[in-house]
């Protein structure tokens, strides 16, 4: 246990310390370098918190906000909500605890457009939107499993860039376009037909993409 603690925190301090040199590098080896020597990490240690390098880590940043939404959303009596109003709420929290690292986010967008980075993109949005759908009280075990999370990812993906360049005050305009989102999608019932011919070669990929890059995150139907 002594050892796992010592590795989380090598992780959690080279996170953070790479953060501030991802604005000017973006997601690179030179970003992560600087924030080994920042936090005071021999290229050894770095090298035992995230044997992947920047994969690895980029991994780790993407986890680690959705366990922070997900402890947020905890706190709070969601059943009281509408499940759009849930959706919206969770949305909104996962995007406004990255405020602080927006530039980082915005890198991170070029980073996952990489063609080399396509799995970790798909695993990354998966298991942010399994995440969201699992801590609002979803528990479909079918069909709806899938076609709930592929509607929520383009919901998520189109919210997070405009968030991205949002400079509204209190980003007020991104949860306005969000909430446009979310009705959107209630109000198109035939986007279930089309979803779920696209699922047919869509889900398995992105299935295979979550297991090989997770530690469990995500539940499939039966789980």
């Amino acid at each position: 246990m002594d050892a796992e603690k010592k590795i989380e925190e090598l992780r959690a301090a080279l996170l953070e310390a790479t953060l501030r040199h991802v604005p000017f590098d973006g997601w690179t080896d030179q970003a992560m370098a600087s924030g080994a020597k920042e936090a005071g990490l021999s290229a050894a240690e770095a090298a035992r918190a995230f044997p992947r390098g920047m994969v690895g880590l980029f991994s780790y940043f993407a986890a680690d906000a959705d366990r922070r939404m997900l402890a947020a959303l905890e706190a709070e009596d969601l059943k009281k909500l509408r499940i759009r109003d849930r959706v919206a709420f969770a949305v909104r929290t996962r995007l406004e605890q990255n405020v602080r690292h927006r530039e980082a986010s915005r890198r991170a967008a070029a980073y996952l457009a990489l063609p080399q980075n396509a799995g970790l993109a798909a695993a990354a949005t998966w298991r942010t939107v399994d995440a969201i759908w699992y801590a609002i009280g979803d528990r479909s075990a079918d069909f709806n499993f899938y076609s709930k999370r592929a509607l929520l990812a383009g919901v998520y993906v189109a919210t997070f860039f405009y968030w991205l360049n949002d400079e509204s005050e209190g980003l007020a305009d991104s949860w306005a376009f969000l909430d446009r989102r979310i009705g959107n999608v209630m109000q198109v019932p035939k986007l279930r037909g089309a979803v779920k011919k696209r699922l047919a070669t869509l889900a398995a990929p992105l299935r295979r993409f979550v297991d090989r890059g997770s530690s469990g995150a995500s539940r499939p139907p039966g789980a």
